[in-house]
């Protein structure tokens, strides 16, 4: 399973005697990890509850910017996409481990500054990453963009589609101040109406000078020769008989052009494939990096408001066993409802209580209670302390 749950209870005469209980109440239910908080400098309280509003913000918004990051990833990789997971790696370690074995960053974030400034350092690093992603987005798919378009061009339809490849010089009458040659779509099924009627669509149409240079699974593409004058009678015949003349002109260095560009995109798309997947791959592993360093502030914060000075608290990170998600909160809920003194502890209405949602809640247990996924493709859900 791709879900994490971080709990936090209280430390017993030690937090080892909590970890070992946790252990025993959740045996065959979850696997469990501790979780290693550094000793974080505390502050005063009010100062905490500021902080933990902020925290709530800021783990909603480092959490949108990783998926937003994984999502473009994917995007950026096209048909690569099986190698979308092995790029999502934190600090050279794949995400699984990162969290179970997660340790604090304290040459980046130093646990002698204050919750705030740790805070608004995270919050710092997160907003630069996002700018950035919509930057480089921006860049990389109007050059995408404007690729398709010309690919598109080449591969649609042939009543649209670039002929450069398809017609050839010797397909033409060039240079001739009377005569032209015209280029014809026809519809597949009227293939043998072109050929008996075109001739006499117009006057001065030269005899037996169609042919057919191209065709695909709904139309052919016919060349005709006929003269400058009666060019306009021709086009209005052609579409009262569902024939569609394209205009074109045969014109080499436009044709080249065009060929050039579509090669020079492909080109630039190419050399900034490479430097753009490097910099997904960096700024993932900041990202999330930064989000479960916010997971485990608000843990910190959130034990220190719920269970009071001097910090005594045991952090465990549980991952709830297939089918016994029900079970553990059930045995988490049964062990630790003493600490409950309001009577707070079930899962509220959120119909009940609309204002909620604007705060992020769903459920309130008597032990400090969060989220983590690891599956940053599925739509999140909402955590609660």
């Amino acid at each position: 399973m791709s879900e994490f749950w971080v709990v936090s209870v209280p430390g017993e005469k030690t937090c080892q005697e909590s970890w070992e209980k946790i252990n025993r109440i959740s045996q065959n239910v979850s696997v469990n990890y501790k979780l290693n908080i550094p000793d974080l400098k505390v502050g005063t309280l009010d100062q905490l509850v500021g902080l933990s509003d902020d925290l709530q913000k800021l783990d909603q918004f480092a959490e949108s910017v990783t998926r937003k990051v994984v999502i473009y990833f994917a995007e950026v990789l096209e048909d690569k996409k099986d190698k979308l997971f092995e790029n999502l790696v934190v600090n050279g370690k794949d995400l699984h481990t990162y969290v179970t074995k997660f340790n604090w960053e304290s040459a980046k974030y130093p646990i002698k500054a204050t919750l705030r400034n740790t805070t608004d350092a995270i919050s710092k690093d997160v907003a630069r990453i996002d700018a950035d992603l919509k930057v480089k987005a921006s860049a990389y798919n109007q050059l995408k963009n404007s690729l398709a378009s010309l690919e598109r061009k080449a591969t649609g339809s042939l009543l649209t589609k670039d002929l450069t490849d398809i017609v050839k010089k010797e397909d033409f009458i060039l240079g001739s101040e009377h005569l032209t040659t015209l280029l014809v779509i026809v519809p597949k099924s009227l293939a043998q109406d072109w050929t008996t009627k075109y001739e006499g669509l117009a006057d001065m149409i030269v005899p037996r000078s169609s042919r057919l240079l191209f065709e695909d699974n709904e139309n052919c593409l016919f060349s005709v020769n006929l003269f400058n004058k009666v060019v306009d009678e021709f086009k209005i015949h052609c579409r009262e008989n569902k024939f569609t003349v394209r205009d074109f002109v045969y014109d080499p260095e436009v044709m080249n052009a065009g060929k050039n560009e579509r090669d020079k995109l492909t080109a630039e798309k190419q050399r900034q494939f490479g430097p753009l997947v490097r910099w997904l791959k960096i700024n993932f592993s900041e990202c999330f990096a930064s989000l479960i360093h916010v997971k485990v502030l608000r843990v910190f914060v959130e034990s220190v408001l719920r269970y009071g000075l001097p910090v005594n608290f045991q952090a465990v990170l549980m991952q709830p066993l297939k089918g016994q998600t029900k079970r553990l909160r059930s045995v988490l809920n049964s062990n630790y409802a003493h600490l409950d003194a309001g009577g707070m502890s079930r899962e509220i209405d959120m119909e009940d209580t609309p204002g909620l949602m604007s705060l992020g809640m769903q459920e309130y247990y008597p032990y400090v209670f969060f989220k983590i996924n690891i599956n940053l493709i599925e739509k999140p859900s909402h955590d609660s302390t």
